[in-house]
């Protein structure tokens, strides 16, 4: 599977960038009895639902050509939405400020899950704010993490 997500970024990435989009993540997944591959994209402002059927039709068109997947699937492309994963350094560089929740794989000062602002991410070294205390994450021991939205 991700050896399909990796041939899958290769072949749109150039494009996606080109476009003035941000290639966010990419899945491979079965649910049920489906295959889904999902493309996720953002740009400054959002994208609409035109952006995803114009860059759908790009992929569409890219993945006819090569045929990387033998078997069925659904090909979906959308915005990550308000509660976007953050996987890169550079997704919790723009995240500073917000708040966010995000997931060990090991416990970090008693705890697995965080959530509260994120005040500051340098040297691989995520800091969150919870509600009375603050807590020092290092990246590699992220198993997920997301933007959450306050209600």
């Amino acid at each position: 599977m991700s050896k399909i997500k990796g041939l899958v970024q290769d072949m749109i990435q150039n494009f996606i960038e080109e476009e003035g989009y941000e290639l966010v993540d990419i899945e491979y997944v079965k649910e049920g009895e489906n295959r889904y591959l999902r493309i996720y994209v953002d740009k400054d402002g959002g994208i609409d639902i035109d952006d995803c059927g114009r860059i759908s039709e790009y992929i569409s068109q890219k993945l006819d050509e090569s045929d990387p997947i033998t078997e069925a699937y659904i090909l979906e492309v959308s915005s990550p939405g308000a509660e976007r994963p953050l996987k890169k350094a550079k997704d919790f560089e723009n995240a500073v400020n917000k708040n966010v929740f995000i997931t060990t794989y090991e416990s970090i000062d008693g705890l697995k899950e965080f959530e509260g602002e994120l005040i500051s991410f340098q040297n691989e070294m995520i800091e969150i704010k919870q509600v009375k205390k603050t807590h020092q994450i290092p990246l590699n021991k992220v198993a997920s993490a997301r933007l959450a939205v306050l209600f």
